[in-house]
């Protein structure tokens, strides 16, 4: 197979990347994810599993650990791409959570405790983006009342441009906000907070 060739088939184009889950492993975490965690609390749980839901079919990845414990936030994190500019989306299905019921989009990924994210929440029904700094989450931007409805699939993206991050669900831009803690080229990911069971799928790249 030629290399332009291989590197469509493995989800790579020029214009960007696409992960769909649809050929990993049951059950298990992923290759060319690492999983790692925000703050104290039980293990996280990334797994493949089977969804006759899911966009892409037959497989999602999903987070399925249920530790209710406060701020404790399970990440999966993309290995194969740094990131300063350029836009990042995903599918997610919020699915069950008594304390939260959230998933997100991680960005300028430095480390488990260094990062952005944007959240989308079934239960309080809002998004909003936060950095993470020495495992610190602070709200960079102002809560937006959205219907992010539980066990139905939406599409949530960041398109960011140097300091300004602005945030889409379903192709509409719903808010916007900046900040200049981290300048410089990170990791992308998937994020869920407490006892939140999240399904992703259709994960894209694209850097500006």
């Amino acid at each position: 197979m030629r290399p332009l060739a291989l590197w469509i088939a493995l989800g790579f184009a020029s214009t960007g990347t696409v992960v769909n889950f649809d050929t990993a492993p049951l059950g298990k975490t992923p290759p060319g994810w690492t999983v790692s965690m925000t703050n104290g609390g039980g293990a996280p749980q990334w797994q493949i599993l089977k969804d006759v839901s899911a966009p892409t079919q037959p497989y999602v990845l999903a987070q399925t650990s249920s530790d209710p414990t406060e701020n404790r936030c399970p990440l999966a994190i993309f290995d194969r791409v740094s990131l300063k500019n350029g836009d990042v989306s995903v599918r997610i299905k919020p699915v069950s959570g008594r304390e939260d019921r959230a998933g997100g989009l991680v960005w300028r990924y430095r480390d488990a405790n260094n990062y952005y994210l944007v959240r989308a929440n079934a239960l309080t029904k809002n998004v909003a983006v936060y950095k993470v700094e020495r495992g610190q989450r602070t709200q960079i931007s102002s809560e937006v009342r959205h219907d992010i409805p539980s066990n139905a699939w939406l599409i949530l993206k960041v398109s960011v441009r140097g300091d300004r991050f602005q945030v889409y669900v379903n192709h509409q831009r719903i808010l916007q906000s900046w900040d200049r803690t981290f300048a410089g080229p990170g990791k992308v990911g998937l994020w869920t907070v407490a006892d939140s069971v999240t399904y992703f799928d259709d994960f894209r790249i694209n850097p500006k």
